[in-house]
């Protein structure tokens, strides 16, 4: 009877001279400790379908598999299998146990954006899940990502102009010890564009592309996009017109008959006022005050 050794296999990316390895732990616990272990490392080729990359015998409990771009490359999802037997008696081999799927490459959290043309901003963090490499000299030691959007529209409409406004072009990942799922992070902030129309719910794609890598892992790479879907928000409206009559935002009527230079409204939220001028434009009998002038900021 084949028995279980609760092995536990774990992938954990690493730096072997320089170059990125992935590294699959595994630990026995067991009165007898096993002598040999059979690891075989495989990647998801399609949903649900594995592809064989590798397979060892080793009495160490440990197995390592770089990542040269060809056999193995980033944007692959990896899986290390492990089962143990004795030496003399590989008949006798414990069941097959699985790590769980390491994705190799670059992370957007969180993986897709649901925000609404409020003027929030919402911190999207880019990280990438293996080591960044230094193949020359200093300023090499890092990676630069191209930060672009698309404004996908919606499936009645044609795409439009974009609906999102990052807070940066370009992202720099830089070397460091890798933590959690992470090796190196950056932050860019997103924001829905406030544009006053009234053109529904729509979609944005957000793209990262490595700009001019000397590490050949990285040359053939895209990353995955993130999905930002902006919802409508009714826009505010306040008039004042002819010798004015005024309507404010919540719809409530007055006149004004002053003249001079007065504030028509200001966000509290935001760098955004409308000053109006009035002038004289009565006839002798009574005094009143027109428009005549409108700055807005």
């Amino acid at each position: 009877k084949r028995t279980s050794l609760a092995l536990q296999p774990v992938i954990t990316p690493e730096l072997v001279q320089g170059q990125v390895h992935l590294k699959c732990s595994y630990s026995p616990h067991s009165p007898e400790p096993p002598e040999q272990f059979r690891v075989l490392w495989s990647r998801l080729s399609s949903p649900g379908k594995r592809e064989q990359l590798h397979h060892e015998t080793t009495p160490r409990p440990f197995s390592y598999l770089e990542m040269d771009g060809a056999n193995l490359r980033l944007g692959d999802t990896v899986f290390c299998t492990v089962s143990a037997f004795r030496r003399g008696s590989p008949e006798q081999q414990s069941l097959p146990e699985d790590s769980k799927g390491f994705y190799a490459g670059i992370k957007f959290l969180p993986e897709s954006l649901e925000i609404a043309e409020d003027g929030k901003e919402h911190v999207l963090t880019v990280l990438s899940t293996v080591p960044i490499t230094c193949p020359g000299q200093d300023d090499s030691c890092k990676i630069t990502l191209q930060l672009s959007t698309e404004d996908l529209g919606k499936s009645s409409q044609e795409p439009g102009p974009p609906d999102i406004a990052l807070s940066a072009c370009q992202v720099a990942l830089l070397p460091g010890p890798c933590s959690g799922s992470s090796c190196a992070a950056a932050t860019v902030t997103v924001t829905a564009v406030t544009d006053f129309a009234q053109d529904g719910t729509r979609v944005s794609r957000l793209s990262a592309r490595p700009v001019a890598p000397r590490d050949l892992l990285w040359s053939t790479y895209t990353p995955r996009d993130v999905q930002v879907t902006v919802r409508d928000l009714p826009t505010g409206n306040c008039y004042s017109f002819t010798d004015p009559h005024i309507i404010t935002f919540d719809g409530w009527r007055y006149d004004s008959y002053k003249i001079g230079t007065f504030l028509l409204c200001r966000s509290e939220a935001r760098p955004f006022e409308v000053h109006v001028r009035q002038w004289d434009c009565g006839g002798h009998r009574s005094a009143t005050a027109c428009n005549c002038g409108v700055a807005a900021r």
